[in-house]
This record gives structure tokens, C-alpha cells and sequence, in this order.
């Protein structure tokens, strides 16, 4: 069989899956953490680690869903079938975490926990088998990256659409009288809009790439051959440094605009406070610049190589995220200008990451003569989940430590450790990933000739079969 071609409508069908999840992920990574200070009322440090260790494990449960996936056998393929039959449970745990019961401190903080926890298992049992798709749609390099450019523009494309609804619909359904009822009615509608594009990823595409030879699975080889596998820690490494880039920033901006920007520009109005009208063009220009980065890094990774564009986007980033500390109020238009700038380099490094892990699935059964893609791309989404955790707890307990009290001004430190998180620290995540990709094996002379090696090795199961 011939898996060179995959259709467009195949291709928007995959995108769809992404930016199903992208809509809560963008809610999760830019708003919960603002949410769960300024509405549901817990501390920003405990939210931190609340972040913290339900990340830690949902990370650790990712490896998990990748074994059973791999193990999955229906007549819808390995991976297709859980778009269908998660889509509902991620919508209704979705929405029970933006809830607000009237618990007390400590039993509010328990309802964080527990549904918290339930959304990101929830999630990673629909996005890692959604992320291995990718490994069998295609065996081609340039169909995989073309796929991985079509899942981020549309993963972009699904966060545009949830930050240009949610002030809408916050207000549509009255954040000024009745915030609790306006997030939980505004994540219902969201909710729904992701489960049917969950749906229509499921029906839109096909599993094609079988294993090139009928080799038993086991799940010690398996693990063994990963723990040995050298690219996929290099990968791993970058990663996670590079989510840490993203949390970071995202989790930080709200309360930029909210409590830095506004208060030097003395703004009143929005549900957010004087700078959110700021807050939505900020997101909305980063996550349109996002789409630009990812259309841009195949013809990029095409000319130069997926090892050389990722070094050079983020090397690029990190000068900007450091030259990002000297904005204040006045520099808006500069702010929006280093947002697209910083956003195209983010946007670029994400197909890449998502065709170098399929590259890695290939050389590992080229090396030991077993496919395990569930295992190795569930490795992927561990990977943002750390870098999200660090980020996501760094964010939070910064906040605290620099005196962070919800909804009042705020101390010159604690506005200090907000400009913080939008600059030296997404610097770090990203001069870290440089360092990690630098070591990167797998030039795309060597996954040539490895799909070749692999694909006579298809061909020839199959004749025998």
C-alpha cells in the first residue's frame, strides 16, 4: 500500500483533533490559574501546587495510555477509536472544572484537586492516542511534517477561537453580575464545540502504517528499548524547555495586563480589570502569530532541516523574551510587536517536534524490530505536560512569593515577578532547548534511508502474508 498521499480533507480532519484540545489547553495554560484566584477564590500559591503534583502525575499517566493504546486492537484501528469514545467525558469534566461550588477554603482547594486531576486524565486519554495517529496515518517524512503543519495551524486556530469567544461569552452571559454562572455557562458552549470536532477527527481519518514485521509485543522490551533510545531523551529535553517557554509566558500575561500594564495606564473597565481589553488583542495576535511560526517551519525544515530551524527560532527567542523586561505601559504597541514576533518563533518549533517524535517511533523499530508509537508519542505529551507543570507551578509560586494578593494593587515586587514571567524566565526554557537539540541525532539523510529500509520491510511481510 501506498501511504505517500493523504487528502486534504483527511488533513483538516486530523487538524480538527488539535484544535479540539488547543481550545482548553489555551483556557487551562492563559486563564484557570486567574480563574481560580479572582473567582473561585484559592491562593495563587496553593493553586501552584496544585498544578504541581496533578501534573507530575497525569505526566506519568501519559506513558500509561500510550502502552494501552498500542495494545488496542478494534475495527477502528489502535488510536481512532478513543476520539469517539472520550470525547463526551472530556466535555463534561471540562466543564465541572470551572465550576465554583460554595465550599470552604480547604474544600474548594480538594474540588481543584480532584477535578483538575480528572480533566488532565481525561485528556490524556483522548490526546495521546490523537498524537499517535500521526505515527501510522502516514510513513512519509513530508506527509508526516505536512500533517504535524496542518495540527498545529489548526491546534493555533482552535486557541484563536476560544480567546475570541470567552469575552463574549462571558458578558453575553453576565461576568459583571454573576461571574461563577458566566465561566461555567461560557465552558459548556466551548465544551460542545470540542467534542463535535473530537467527532469529526475520528471520522475523517484513517490508520494505514501496520508494523513491518509481526513481532509480539512486550511491554519490558518495549520500555527497554525507549530508555535506550538517545534521541527520544534529547527530544524529550527540548521539549519540555520549550513548554516551559510557553507556560510561563501564557500563564503569566493575564495578570500582566491586569495588574502591571493597567495599573500604570489607570484604565477602568472589563470583567478582568482595566487591562483586559489589552489582555484578549495580546492572546489574539500571539496565538494568529502562532499559526504564521507553523506555516512557516516546513518550507523552513524543508531548506534547512527540522534540527537547524528549531535551534534558530528558539535562539531568536530567547533575545527577544530578554529584551521583553524593558516594556512598560507606554511600550504597548512594542509589547504587541515582540508578542507576534516571539509567537511565530514559538508556533515554528511545534510540527517539528510532533514529525521528529514519528521520526523517532521509525528509527526505533528500524533498531530493534518493534513498533511501539503509542508508547513514544505518549512520550511527547508527557513532555508537555513537565514543561506545563514546571511552568504552570513556577507561575504560581512566584506570584506568592512576590506577594501576589487577588484583585488589589499590587506591591512594586510583586509587579516586578510578573514581568518576570514574561521575560528572563520563558528565556531560560528556550536557551535550555537550544541546548538539548544541538545533540539531536536524526538528520533527514539518515530518516530516509530508514522509511526506505522500512517500507521493503512492509512490502515484504505483506507478500508473504
Amino acid at each position: 500500500m501506498e501511504y505517500d498521499k493523504i487528502r486534504f480533507k483527511e488533513k483538516v480532519g486530523y487538524g480538527l483533533g488539535d484544535a479540539a484540545s488547543s481550545m482548553f489547553w489555551k483556557m487551562f495554560s492563559m486563564y484557570l490559574l486567574i480563574f481560580y484566584t479572582d473567582v473561585f477564590g484559592i491562593s495563587a500559591a496553593a493553586a501552584g501546587t496544585m498544578f504541581l503534583i496533578t501534573r507530575i502525575w497525569d505526566s506519568c499517566f501519559d506513558p500509561v495510555v500510550g502502552i494501552i493504546a498500542d495494545r488496542t486492537r478494534s475495527k477502528y484501528g489502535k488510536f481512532r477509536p478513543y476520539l469517539l469514545w472520550v470525547a463526551v467525558p472530556f466535555g463534561v469534566i471540562a466543564v465541572f472544572t470551572f465550576a465554583t461550588p460554595s465550599f470552604s477554603e480547604g474544600g474548594k482547594l480538594v474540588y481543584a484537586y480532584v477535578t483538575y486531576s480528572l480533566m488532565m486524565m481525561i485528556y490524556s486519554l483522548i490526546n495521546v492516542p490523537y498524537a499517535s495517529l500521526l505515527g501510522v496515518m502516514s510513513d512519509k517524512g513530508s506527509e508526516r511534517t505536512a500533517l504535524s503543519s496542518y495540527r498545529m495551524v489548526f491546534a493555533f486556530a482552535g486557541s484563536l477561537l476560544a480567546l475570541g469567544l470567552i469575552e463574549p461569552l462571558l458578558h453575553f452571559f453576565g461576568i459583571e453580575s454573576d461571574p461563577s454562572r458566566a465561566w461555567l455557562l461560557s465552558i459548556v458552549v466551548l465544551a460542545c464545540i470540542a467534542v463535535f470536532f473530537f467527532w469529526l477527527c475520528f471520522s475523517w481519518t484513517r490508520e494505514r502504517v501496520e508494523p513491518a514485521a509481526n513481532v509480539q509485543s512486550n511491554l519490558r522490551e518495549d520500555v527497554k528499548d525507549l530508555l535506550k533510545n538517545r534521541p527520544w531523551w534529547i527530544l524529550l529535553g527540548a521539549g519540555i524547555s520549550a513548554l516551559v517557554f510557553n507556560s510561563i509566558r501564557d500563564g503569566g500575561a493575564a495578570f500582566y495586563f491586569k495588574y502591571y500594564i493597567a495599573s500604570g495606564q489607570n484604565e477602568a473597565g472589563g470583567w478582568m480589570g482595566s487591562g483586559f481589553s489589552l489582555t484578549t488583542i495580546y492572546l489574539v495576535l500571539g496565538q494568529a502569530a502562532n499559526i504564521i511560526g507553523v506555516i512557516l517551519a516546513t518550507p523552513l525544515s524543508n531548506k534547512v532541516g527540522k534540527k537547524k530551524t528549531f535551534a534558530g527560532v528558539m535562539v531568536i527567542a530567547t533575545a527577544l523574551s530578554v529584551a521583553f523586561y524593558f516594556f512598560d505601559s507606554r511600550h504597548i504597541m512594542l509589547i504587541m510587536l515582540f508578542q507576534v514576533l516571539i509567537s511565530i518563533c514559538a508556533g515554528s518549533i511545534f510540527p517539528l517536534l510532533w514529525s521528529m517524535y514519528a521520526d523517532i517511533a521509525d528509527f526505533s523499530e528500524w533498531k530493534n524490530g518493534r513498533r511501539a508509537t503509542g508508547l513514544i508519542f505518549s512520550s511527547s505529551s508527557m513532555s508537555q505536560k513537565f514543561g506545563w507543570t514546571i511552568g504552570g507551578a513556577a507561575t504560581g509560586w512566584l506570584l506568592g512569593y512576590y506577594g501576589f494578593q487577588a484583585n488589589t494593587a499590587q506591591s512594586d515586587a510583586a509587579q516586578e515577578g510578573i514581568r518576570l514571567m514574561l521575560s528572563f524566565l520563558p528565556a531560560v526554557g528556550t536557551a535550555l532547548s537550544v541546548f538539548f537539540i544541538v545533540f539531536y541525532p536524526l538528520s533527514e539523510s539518515k530518516m530516509d534511508k530508514i522509511s526506505g529500509e522500512l517500507r521493503e520491510q512492509r512490502r515484504s511481510v505483506k507478500e508473504l502474508a
